[in-house]
């Protein structure tokens, strides 16, 4: 009598088998649909149908989930889904991997696992980055009063510290998928009368905006700002159908904050990494004012932070 885990093993061996025969056996496109298949198979195992909802029943021999029950819940064909754990040469939406992603009950380090072995960019502004470990927050923290943050190339804002969560808007009451400096900029109205040199700084960001995305531009998370940018912001269209292009550099700005007025800062960029993606920006002051002044914000985002207990 075969057993379960003869079954497996038997089952594992001939999808191997049958991924290996296609052309690019030995790429490195087929190296990561086998990782790919391996990681779904383990994962689905190791998911039990209580914690998706779905009854055990008398006779379940799969551990975990079985194939069909993954393509239910996450609205895909079972011969599709099968193929996927086969590593057969198949494309995968980002839809999809989302939808896989939830019914999996992946957590953040697995998803962009996940992400990276199919070769797509997950669409969803990172709420939590892998980058950012609790030493790192604590460097936010340490550099206070200085307003600092940590932002991707595509200026979502991964953290920031207390004053600089007070400098241009109370950011955080911004939903994390918008708390992005492009849509916050352009489509957000405290956000952008506080900047006292609006109309330069929306195009200066525009051109770094344009030159970052040509290094992105088949990737889905990237059209999709674009495309969210151009539908909400008749500014942002004009700015970027003038095909400016610039890069990073430390330069001088000007905010005229709500709770303390006027502060001048020099704004400089460190990359976290020898490739151009996360970096820590940092408003330094630049002059005694306006240190005095974000010193006095420190201050407010402290009695703001503890009345929130």
């Amino acid at each position: 009598m075969t057993t379960m885990a003869q079954e497996t093993a038997q089952e594992t061996a001939q999808e191997t088998t049958q991924a290996a025969d296609g052309s690019g056996g030995t790429t490195v496109a087929a190296i990561r649909r086998h990782e790919l298949a391996a990681f779904l198979r383990h994962r689905r195992e190791h998911i039990t149908p209580e914690q998706v909802g779905l009854p055990r029943g008398r006779r379940r021999r799969t551990p975990g989930l079985r194939r069909e029950e993954v393509a239910h819940l996450s609205a895909v064909g079972v011969t599709w889904y099968t193929w996927l754990e086969q590593a057969r040469d198949i494309q995968v939406s980002v839809q999809v991997l989302d939808a896989l992603a939830r019914t999996l009950l992946l957590d953040p380090s697995e998803r962009a696992h996940l992400f990276q072995l199919a070769g797509a960019v997950d669409p969803t502004p990172a709420t939590n980055c892998p980058s950012i470990t609790p030493a790192l927050r604590a460097v936010l923290e340490q550099l206070e009063p200085v307003p600092a943050c940590v932002q991707n190339s595509r200026y979502d804002i991964l953290a920031y510290n207390r004053t600089y969560g007070l400098l241009l808007c109370d950011l955080d009451a911004v939903p994390p998928e918008d708390r992005n400096c492009m849509i916050l900029c352009y489509t957000h109205e405290e956000w952008s009368s506080s900047i006292v040199h609006l109309e330069e700084t929306r195009r200066l960001m525009a051109a770094r905006f344009r030159a970052t995305m040509a290094g992105h531009l088949a990737e889905p998370a990237w059209k999709m700002l674009l495309k969210r940018l151009r539908a909400q912001s008749p500014d942002f269209r004009a700015a970027w159908d003038r095909h400016e292009v610039g890069a990073h550099r430390v330069r001088r700005k000007e905010f005229l904050n709500r709770y303390v007025g006027r502060v001048v800062v020099d704004h400089t960029d460190l990359w976290l990494g020898p490739q151009t993606g996360p970096r820590m920006v940092t408003y330094v002051p630049a002059d005694e004012e306006s240190r005095a002044r974000l010193e006095r914000l420190h201050a407010i985002a402290r009695e703001r932070e503890a009345e929130r207990g």
